[in-house]
């Protein structure tokens, strides 16, 4: 299958060990700084024959790749997943899939009527901690759902943000939760059931006055099950990432997943006792390089199948939608000092511009 990345940039790595580990034609490469690809095509031995080119829509039109992975800054994904999806592309999106509910639904619809595959990248949901708590889930072992909690205690400075100036714009990415904390928001709404009523939120910027977007945010979540959700996200804890954990609590069962990015069980009790929680924690727990984990190989062999096999992929673009919906009703509330209905009319990042412009 001829594949092509658009975006060489700090996530590019995983895209091109995806492809590689599944045996994908990599046929080009697409930066707007050469040197981004010029430097992974020498990392990764490409070779003379994946081309390297800085406009994507060039590289469309010349290289006709099946599938495409686009990993640009946020505020870009739409356009160009709407550009690929027209030339006849199946989609990999990295997080989030957009930054507006009015481009995610662009997105979806165009998938639809090209009848190509749109898979949003959120890769922790084929984390093994996580694919075996969803499994418990499914068998009904937790009960009547209670309540889950996301929290991501992470640490980002201005090095970080210098080395990419779209950083922490309301114009190209949004703050820490919609960029650092939406996979872990992603993993709680799926798991509590999806549907929610109402979220009461609050965000704040601390830490970091260079930024336009938030570095704080807590928000409580009423799912439309009757269960409830927290959310804390930050990038200010001191002095650097301490942990990303996932807790799920039900009649009959707890879960706990933590570690870099909820890669391991921390906590494992079920009143069936149909499985040792000792022998739980010491088999699904991975111990990834990054906060990026091993999902994206994968999600990719995911999508493969499901163009080969013309169905929904794992993580689809609605999927997608629904982890940026949350994190937009949660800016929404804290803006305006309110619970928040769902779901989400139309809104946007960039209708927060000046939320944290400081009084001079």
């Amino acid at each position: 299958m001829k594949y092509a990345l658009i975006g060489c940039g700090r996530i590019s790595p995983n895209h091109i060990e995806a492809a590689k580990n599944n045996s994908l034609e990599i046929a080009a490469i697409c930066d707007i700084i050469p040197e981004n690809t010029a430097e992974k095509a020498e990392r990764f031995s490409l070779g003379s024959s994946v081309k390297q080119y800085t406009d994507y829509k060039e590289m469309l039109a010349n290289e006709r790749p099946e599938l495409v992975a686009i990993a640009t800054e946020s505020g870009k994904h739409a356009q160009i997943a709407i550009d690929c999806i027209n030339a006849g592309c199946n989609v990999i999106i990295e997080k989030p899939i957009a930054l507006s509910i009015a481009d995610a639904d662009a997105i979806i619809k165009a998938g639809k009527e090209k009848g190509v595959v749109v898979c949003a990248n959120h890769q922790n949901r084929f984390n093994k901690s996580i694919q075996y708590i969803r499994k418990a889930l499914e068998g009904g072992r937790f009960g009547r759902l209670s309540h889950g909690a996301a929290h991501v205690r992470w640490n980002r400075g201005k090095q970080y943000y210098d080395q990419a100036p779209w950083r922490g714009t309301w114009a190209q990415d949004g703050g820490c939760l919609m960029n650092q904390c939406i996979h872990n928001i992603d993993l709680l709404r799926w798991m509590m059931g999806d549907d929610i009523d109402e979220v009461m939120a609050y965000t704040d910027q601390l830490e970091h006055p260079y930024l336009e977007g938030e570095d704080l945010g807590m928000a409580i979540i009423k799912f439309s099950n009757g269960s409830y959700g927290l959310i804390e996200g930050t990038t200010n804890v001191y002095p650097k990432n301490l942990e990303e954990t996932l807790y799920i609590f039900g009649q009959t069962g707890t879960a706990k997943a933590a570690g870099t990015s909820d890669n391991i069980i921390e906590e494992w009790a079920f009143a069936d006792g149909a499985d040792d929680p000792e022998h739980v924690k010491a088999v699904y727990a991975e111990n990834p390089p990054n906060v990026y984990g091993y999902g994206h190989t994968p999600l990719y062999a995911d999508v493969i199948d499901a163009i080969k096999t013309h169905r929904q992929p794992y993580v689809d673009g609605e999927a997608g939608k629904r982890a940026l919906e949350l994190v937009l009703a949660i800016y929404k509330s804290a803006a305006e000092h309110r619970p928040v209905k769902l779901p989400l009319g139309s809104c946007s990042t960039l209708d927060f511009v000046g939320r944290f412009d400081k009084e001079q």
